[in-house]
């Protein structure tokens, strides 16, 4: 396993080693050992989420304001954009986002640190996304970012003429001069 920082260091893309034949291929999808050797983290994750979504659904940008989840993110069938953008106020890459296309082909994963808000659009006809968290999910604390707020400026890679399917949570979502955000 190898772990390679994006323009935003603490947001990394983990590369397992992927194991394959004629048969098809192994991976150790998690190694707790592996995982800090790579990383330098010391992380304890207690919640896995397992999601399927259809074509060009959009899910996002998710956080918890308090009980901040880490995530360590993956495609298990087909095809995703992922985005994390830095949403703590005294970071110097504040309002600054990255985006990794995650496939089943490639085995990639992304370690989403807490402290941002995260994403994802579907590339594939549909995709079976998983991720561990660091902290259990709760209602009380979960916000929204607006997708597609100007200030961000993300280059989702949604087709000329389409619009994405998002819910109507996300549509309502806040904007990054309006959300809550971390200190």
């Amino acid at each position: 396993m190898k772990a390679i920082p994006t323009s935003i260091p603490e947001v990394l893309i983990i590369e397992p080693r992927v194991f394959g034949d004629s048969r098809g291929f192994f991976f150790e999808s998690f190694n707790q050992k592996d995982f800090h050797r790579a990383t330098g983290l010391d992380v304890s994750f207690v919640q896995d989420n397992h999601s399927r979504s259809v074509k060009g659904v959009l899910r996002g940008l998710h956080y918890q304001i308090r009980k901040p989840q880490g995530k360590l993110v993956r495609v298990a069938r087909g095809a995703v954009f992922d985005v994390s953008v830095d949403i703590r106020k005294s970071s110097p890459n504040f309002g600054r986002w990255v985006g990794v296309e995650l496939t089943e082909d490639n085995h990639r994963q992304l370690w989403v640190p807490p402290g941002f808000a995260h994403g994802f659009y579907v590339l594939s006809d549909s995709a079976d996304f998983l991720y561990k968290t660091t902290d259990y999910y709760s209602s009380d604390f979960e916000r929204s970012l607006l997708w597609n707020d100007a200030r961000i400026g993300i280059l989702w890679p949604v087709d000329t003429g389409t619009q994405p399917i998002i819910s109507l949570k996300d549509a309502q979502a806040a904007s990054l001069a309006d959300a809550e955000v971390f200190a």
